[in-house]
């Protein structure tokens, strides 16, 4: 890669989107499903007028203004991300730092607090196993990708076995970009190669990760007992109410109960008894259909995608009468067990099939299992799964059946004031109140479908026609929707629609005083009673989110604006030991103009509404999957398309090697490459560089990678084999020997295998 030939012609691509991304990365990632008619033609009602009805009175009313608060250090504390109660516990942590400053969309650099570095764990084409070659990126393979870390980072856990110096590392992997992956005209020389290679960088990777030292940075293991890669050749198991369906019959699958692979695996979470949950999203891009009334209601085009799949593997042709069906196999909750490589992931079809962000599972006291899902898509609706058996502690094998049978629930949503008194000027309104209710509405109950001329498995099949016809609540892109583990509340991250106050669309009115989302909200609700199973709910806006500097329609729960920094776009959400929210963002640099990041967010108190940023991702990166282990003063992200408006020729980022093209070492590829990314605190007394804990300054960047601080325009080198000083030198060691070091602990625990970095 270091000739510069004519740049590669990009994908087809539909013009300019008017959504939260770049048009690529509309096109790459759901197929500019938001320049499509909307799939929703329902006559629901739209939670735009319910919320913003909401601001007019909270920010009225002036509830829950916090004393005039300076930003700088504060104490925040956590658990991992999704409750892995087990080994994390609950109790105060001590990740302190002072929030930095947002980054500017152009820079290219991972920036965390004062007083904190980064490294890489694992990144795109890393080999999991021994017989796994090296990343070669002019050289792919489905052969070699299916054996190496997959693309496009997003949903993240860290699992640490008892002892805290073992464990596995689980991420999904959504979607790919030929553009950056492939050189110039591949696709047009060797269109089955580039398919097949896609496919096998979708899905899912598992991968050991060990330590010396509990606190200390993680490697990957290669050859570790556990790794897996899951792609769209790994079979998979179909459960619940419609397994069997047929529905979900194909000519190379009669039974409907065995489907080949998952693909667009987007957010997910763990499971109390230690599995995963991965949802399958934006699954209508890679197909070509006839266009039916339920294709259509999904999204499914009836052109052939710019990936051309269906020209590869004929079953992503669903007009070919064998295989209409397929696009049905897809969209659902997948779980897999990380510990045992050899068993069979399962597709959970009585969660019901959308466009899953993902699934987060919540135990009440009464052992009482729910999960929590969000449609990620324009106007569509938030889903909780009650099942009909209980939890059972340590038993692993009851409570992998939790999930296979129960009651599917969508949620409405009511406002608390009469709309009369809302008049869009943020008037008081008689009540006082800025709250509200809901309901959960039921589409499956007790084993029989509650939608009339639907059958049962006709609506877990087709879950969004059984949601419109019961009149849920239309959301703005519900993505991310996680119980909080202290407290039980649910949050949900409402992305933005962009739509609203179009011609066709929800109109702008005194009630509504926005024209649009442009930059989502996070919503709060409380099951009634403290029951998970509740049918009833009230509802309260968190944050309103937004640059508080340029849009005076933005709120923080009562915490003053100028105290707090600006957030756009909310996608995935996490919790620490403290129970404080924590809240990624993609899509912030189109409408903020600053790069993606990680939030702290106080939830409590007179830090309720408090937004503190912690780090920011690259160019053109999204920022998936945070897992917050403070105990440790440890963070971790996945780091998503980064440099995605780039080409293989023409790279928009260096992330995370930051290697220049005339300044290559052996092996190395000016190339971005999606990345898993831990942050650590450096230690005060080995590090006086980097004091961290207390400061009475502002916060300010760091950001390192392999060897440069600012991408290809940064004036400062990082350099670690012999190009700085000692000191440097050996903190860069210390800090990164998972990564810069190349040392990988093998499966036996018996010292180090060193290879040598791979040939270009």
């Amino acid at each position: 890669m270091t000739q510069t030939p004519e740049r590669r012609k990009l994908l087809p691509m539909l013009g300019h989107v008017n959504g939260k991304r770049s048009p690529l990365t509309c096109e790459l990632k759901c197929g500019s499903q938001c320049t499509n008619p909307d799939c929703n033609q329902s006559n629901n009602e739209y939670a735009h007028d319910i919320i913003s009805a909401a601001v007019s009175r909270r920010s009225a009313l002036g509830l829950g203004l916090a004393g005039a608060v300076t930003v700088g250090v504060v104490a925040g504390t956590s658990e991992p991300a999704n409750a892995t109660y087990a080994y994390w516990g609950k109790g105060r942590g001590r990740l302190d730092f002072n929030p930095i400053k947002p980054v500017d969309m152009t820079v290219d650099d991972f920036n965390v607090p004062e007083g904190y570095d980064w490294s890489p764990i694992i990144r795109w084409g890393d080999p999991l196993f021994y017989d796994a070659p090296d990343f070669d990126p002019e050289n792919q393979t489905p052969e070699a990708q299916s054996k190496q870390f997959g693309f496009n980072a997003d949903y993240l856990d860290i699992l640490p076995d008892p002892n805290g110096l073992t464990g596995v590392l689980v991420n999904n992997h959504e979607y790919t970009n030929e553009n950056t992956m492939f050189p110039t005209g591949e696709q047009e020389k060797n269109l089955a190669n580039v398919v097949r290679t896609a496919m096998a960088a979708h899905g899912m990777s598992v991968v050991e990760i060990t330590r010396t030292k509990v606190g200390e940075p993680w490697s990957y293991v290669r050859g570790g007992a556990r790794n897996r890669r899951i792609t769209l050749s790994t079979p998979f198991v179909v459960d619940g109410p419609a397994a069997g369906s047929d529905l979900l019959k194909t000519q190379d699958d009669p039974t409907g109960k065995r489907v080949a692979g998952t693909q667009n695996n987007c957010a997910g979470g763990v499971t109390p008894w230690g599995t995963i949950l991965s949802g399958e999203e934006n699954v209508h891009q890679y197909f070509i259909t006839s266009g039916t009334a339920e294709e259509k209601r999904y999204g499914f085009p009836t052109a052939m995608p710019s990936r051309r799949w269906p020209e590869v593997e004929k079953r992503f042709d669903a007009r070919i009468e064998g295989y209409k069906n397929e696009p049905n196999r897809f969209g659902w909750i997948v779980e897999i067990d990380p510990q045992n490589p050899n068993s069979a992931p399962v597709k959970h079809t009585a969660l019901g099939r959308f466009k899953h962000e993902g699934a987060n599972v919540h135990v009440g006291d009464d052992g009482a299992v729910v999960a929590y899902s969000g449609d990620d898509e324009k106007f569509e609706y938030i889903y909780k799964f009650v099942s009909s058996r209980k939890y059972k502690e340590g038993d692993k094998r009851h409570n992998m059946k939790l999930l296979s049978e129960g009651d599917l629930y969508v949620a409405k949503l009511k406002g608390n004031s009469n709309p009369a008194e809302i008049t869009g000027n943020r008037t008081l309104p008689a009540d006082g109140e800025f709250d509200g209710s809901g309901e959960w509405l039921p589409l499956i109950k007790g084993g029989k479908s509650m939608i009339k001329d639907m059958a049962v498995d006709e609506v877990l099949v087709y879950t969004r026609l059984a949601a419109d016809k019961v009149g849920a609540t239309k959301m703005d892109r519900p993505e991310d929707v996680e119980p909080n583990p202290h407290t039980s509340k649910v949050y949900v991250a409402l992305t933005n629609n962009s739509d609203r106050g179009k011609p066709g669309f929800a109109p702008v009115d005194e009630a509504n005083p926005r024209t649009g989302n442009r930059d989502g909200y996070v919503l709060e609700f409380t099951e009634r009673h403290g029951r998970v199973n509740s049918t009833r709910f009230n509802w309260n806006l968190l944050l309103v989110c937004g640059d508080p500097t340029k849009d005076s329609g933005t709120y923080f729960g009562g915490y003053p604006k100028d105290k707090v920094s600006p957030i756009s776009c909310p996608d995935n959400v996490a919790f620490d030991r403290a129970g404080n929210l924590w809240v990624s963002t993609d899509g912030a640099p189109s409408k903020i103009g600053y790069n993606d990041a990680l939030f702290k967010v106080g939830l409590t108190g007179s830090e309720r509404g408090r937004v503190q940023q912690f780090l920011s991702v690259p160019q053109d990166a999204e920022t998936c999957g945070p897992v917050i282990h403070d105990n440790e003063d440890m963070v971790y992200v996945a780091v998503q398309h980064p440099g995605e408006d780039g080409s293989y020729e023409e790279p928009r980022s260096y992330f995370p090697d930051y290697a220049l093209p005339t300044r290559l070492e052996e092996g190395e590829f000016s190339m971005p490459r999606p990345a898993v990314v831990q942050v650590f605190k450096l230690e005060r007394d080995k590090d006086p560089e980097f004091p961290g804990g207390v400061s009475d300054k502002p916060g300010k960047g760091h950001g390192r990678g392999k060897r440069r601080k600012n991408g290809p325009k940064g004036p400062k080198y990082r350099g670690y084999r012999g190009k700085s000083n000692a000191d440097t030198r050996n903190r860069a060691r210390r800090a990164r020997r998972s990564y810069e070091d190349w040392s990988f602990q093998d499966s036996g625990g018996e010292g180090n295998i060193t290879r040598p970095l791979p040939k270009r």
